[in-house]
């Protein structure tokens, strides 16, 4: 009886030291929030969805965790990967988009060179040696990107905000990053000062061709455990003269998507998230699946749209080939014939002239 006394002991020891880090690195990884005054989608605290879009509570999250039923995952290796070639320093004429992976792209038009979500890191996590983890290499190599003149980020997720590739790029180039409101505040404090937060359907002219757009996403913020939803979500509208691009970052379905196609009715190309969707019970309020990314493909009025977020970090339930085969299923559906959607994969690239 000692001895079970003793490893009930053990147990309950490690149980808590264990609760005690986590909450102590869930601390030390939360980041101000936002202050500002109080309005429409921002209680002076918080800011929300509207819609009453269904927020999950911790407990919501513990039951996905231990339930957890994920689809296979297997790394593939540089060999297998056909790089991009090295991209050229600026696209004058038309415009030239790269897939990198996840939802990271490079959009060169009118002698500007701009990212989308940049991440290069092996891990998008608060931890080096731990979290989500890369498994398919990004499709342009670090060192063979062009000057970089501009990031947008669509909010302050690992995934979606990077600050080790965001650093490095800082380091080197100095661009101009349009981000949620919040964002800057965690940015500023990392050495990137060159930042223009944006509310919803607010926008900021970068010279006299292209203006990004802040448009409206369905979706929340954290990189803590007590910072949710204390900085803002944004998708843009890059309106260049080349055609406009929508990027939508991370979302859940909505009827706001109509309301983007209305207002910003010359979409060209759109860039469109597909993967992160399983379990949906509990990922539908935040991540589209493969046959919602294309409804909000018709819905914005995109001539031809990619996919993106799907295949590189296991982030959900969905193996890594579940999101091309639910894709490729829905694209066969009497309704999305003729649909002009489609995915890349990593160093692709599209020109538009």
């Amino acid at each position: 009886m000692k001895l079970i006394g003793k490893i009930v002991t053990i147990l309950l020891i490690l149980i808590v030291t264990g609760a005690i880090f986590i909450a102590s690195l869930g601390w030390y990884v939360s980041e101000p929030g936002y202050k500002g005054p109080v309005t429409e989608h921002f209680n002076g605290e918080t800011f929300e969805n509207p819609d009453e879009v269904p927020e999950k509570t911790f407990f919501d999250v513990m039951k996905w965790y231990f339930q957890r039923d994920q689809g296979e995952w297997t790394p593939v290796p540089e060999s297998e990967i056909t790089f991009a070639a090295k991209p050229v320093s600026n696209v004058i004429d038309g415009m030239v988009i790269t897939y990198v992976n996840h939802s990271t792209f490079l959009i060169q038009v009118a002698g500007v060179n701009i990212l989308t979500d940049p991440v290069w890191s092996d891990r998008v996590s608060p931890v080096s040696f731990a979290g989500p983890k890369r498994y398919r290499p990004a499709g342009v190599r670090f060192e063979d990107l062009p000057r970089i003149d501009l990031i947008v980020i669509s909010h302050n997720h690992y995934d979606h905000l990077n600050l080790e590739t965001l650093k490095k790029i800082n380091e080197i180039y100095e661009p101009r990053v349009i981000a949620p409101l919040g964002v800057g505040r965690m940015l500023n404090s990392n050495g990137i000062n060159k930042v223009f937060e944006l509310n919803w359907w607010d926008n900021k002219v970068i010279d006299s061709d292209i203006t990004i757009h802040s448009v409206q996403a369905q979706h929340f913020s954290a990189r803590g455990l007590f910072d949710r939803d204390k900085t803002f979500w944004n998708g843009y509208v890059i309106e260049t003269p080349a055609g406009n691009v929508y990027f939508a970052g991370d979302t859940g379905y909505g009827s706001f998507f109509k309301d983007i196609g209305q207002r910003y009715p010359n979409i060209k190309v759109g860039l469109i998230p597909i993967g992160a969707y399983k379990p949906r019970w509990f990922m539908k309020p935040m991540h589209v699946n493969p046959e919602e990314a294309i409804q909000v493909h018709k819905d914005v009025g995109a001539e031809i749209s990619f996919g993106m977020h799907f295949g590189t970090f296991p982030l959900a339930d969905d193996g890594m080939k579940d999101p091309e085969n639910d894709f490729s299923s829905a694209m066969q559906k009497s309704e999305n014939r003729g649909v002009n959607f489609k995915l890349l994969t990593e160093g692709d690239s599209f020109s538009i002239k």
